[in-house]
């Protein structure tokens, strides 16, 4: 399918060879154990090892990730499993890895992990390319661009480039983007890993993280890491992944438009500041990210005055939850400090743009925004 469309593939990826009188997507497979005499020489032994129900979702995404190459992906109950599963699976005692320092928020949880295991991190800002400075004698370089939730891009491609020369591997989180809007892996990197629970699974209600590397020799270490630590998905929600996989393109070509909308309109009032898309063509970013992404996501951030300003909005919005996941067909947005650990203004906000009338929802946000001015 490699020279179909996205929203083509979408709706085909991973679908089993058809058989009369069988449905088109078989549903979950719930077990623990299968039939097995002699010698396991099958696909299927142990509900821990594999899943029917995660290879046909692992072979959407595969498609997805890197239409028409050999692509090997790992499902995972979460992102963060999906996170964790590469950056412990990869490191070792001794071993330099390198991090964001504006990364998702968990990240640095990990971090820590890493540092008890003895292994040596460094890190630097995603923007202007920051983390080239620290690759000296690192083993694993770990990108994540768009950053979640300052929204700076890194040039992969440079990086990676520099990183295979220093003789380290690259990881990206490719979790704002998603395969629509950003491939890794055809940039290079020898892990894709994204939290599936956002834009690619698109409803708000699946926990869901994935892997995918072009080399087996790197995901079998991955798969191995799941099968050790038991970081697997039910049935029942990659089953729902795969069903919602069909709809990805539609919901993100939707999103992405109605986001750069919204930013266009945020960047003409006066009491909007450090707005940040990486579509607009006045972007610090833009001029990276049109070079790597083909649709430049569903999240847009700016500042608002303070923390009560950013409040009164948040609770005028009518057609957006104040919730503080992302991706969702719902609009969501929050006052990201109110968590701690992002190097944010008091008043800064990620708001997620959703699947709504792009007219209600700019409505929806300039009469929210009027409210928490006056």
């Amino acid at each position: 399918m490699s020279t179909t469309s996205d929203g083509t593939r979408a709706v085909r990826a991973g679908l089993p060879t058809p058989q009369q009188y069988e449905p088109t997507l078989p549903g979950p497979v719930f077990a623990a154990h299968f039939h097995l005499s002699g010698e396991p020489v099958g696909p299927y032994t142990y509900g821990r090892d594999t899943n029917p129900t995660w290879t046909h979702l692992e072979r959407a995404i595969g498609e997805l990730e890197a239409p028409g190459e050999q692509v090997e992906t790992t499902v995972f109950a979460s992102g963060m499993a999906a996170v964790s599963a590469v950056l412990l699976s990869r490191a070792r005692t001794g071993d330099i890895v390198v991090l964001p320092d504006d990364g998702y928020q968990a990240l640095p949880l990990v971090r820590e992990q890493l540092e008890a295991y003895g292994v040596r991190v460094r890190t630097a800002p995603t923007g202007g390319d920051a983390q080239l400075r620290a690759l000296e004698g690192a083993k694993l370089l770990w990108l994540e661009t768009p950053s979640n939730p300052g929204l700076d891009v890194c040039d992969v491609r440079r990086l990676v480039a520099a990183a295979h020369e220093a003789g380290a591997l690259v990881a990206v989180d490719n979790t704002l983007a998603t395969p629509l809007g950003q491939r890794p892996l055809e940039l290079g990197a020898d892990f894709s890993v994204a939290s599936d629970t956002k834009g690619m699974t698109g409803h708000g209600d699946i926990l869901l993280g994935h892997v995918s590397c072009k080399d087996p020799e790197l995901s079998a270490g991955v798969r191995r890491w799941r099968k050790v630590v038991g970081a697997i998905p039910g049935p029942m929600e990659a089953w729902l992944a795969h069903r919602s996989l069909s709809t990805v393109q539609l919901r993100v070509d939707r999103q992405c438009g109605t986001a750069l909308a919204l930013a266009e309109a945020l960047s003409r009032r006066s009491d909007v500041t450090g707005l940040r898309y990486p579509g607009l063509p006045d972007d610090p970013s833009h001029a990276t990210a049109v070079r790597q992404m083909r649709r430049f996501g569903s999240v847009v951030s700016f500042v608002l005055a303070d923390k009560d300003t950013a409040e009164r909005f948040l609770a005028g919005l009518r057609l957006v939850d104040d919730a503080t996941s992302f991706g969702s067909v719902r609009s969501t947005a929050e006052r990201r400090a109110r968590w701690g650990g992002d190097a944010v203004p008091e008043g800064f906000v990620r708001f997620s743009v959703g699947a709504e009338d792009p007219d209600d929802l700019l409505a929806d946000v300039e009469s929210a925004l009027d409210e928490a001015a006056g």
